[in-house]
């Protein structure tokens, strides 16, 4: 998360001033994005893939049970 805000303020700094207002304003901007992201409940690239494999590994095991409960139910 912290490399997106920091990619986010060197993307920035283009357009603020050298002085120490432009410092301030990079401070500022700064606080305002790392607040922002936070509020957006973002995840990393790495935290959503495994998620996205427990979620593959979740869907198989419920085909397999389902394949399962439907053998068992059409034993007599």
């Amino acid at each position: 998360m912290n490399d997106r805000i920091e990619q986010f303020i060197a993307q920035a700094k283009q357009f603020l001033p050298s002085d120490s207002m432009g410092k301030e304003l990079e401070k500022n901007l700064r606080a305002l994005a790392s607040s922002t992201f936070s509020k957006m409940d973002l995840v990393s690239r790495e935290e959503f893939e495994a998620q996205t494999a427990v979620l593959a590994r979740t869907r198989e095991k419920l085909e397999q049970l389902e394949q399962q409960l439907e053998q068992l139910s059409q034993q007599p």
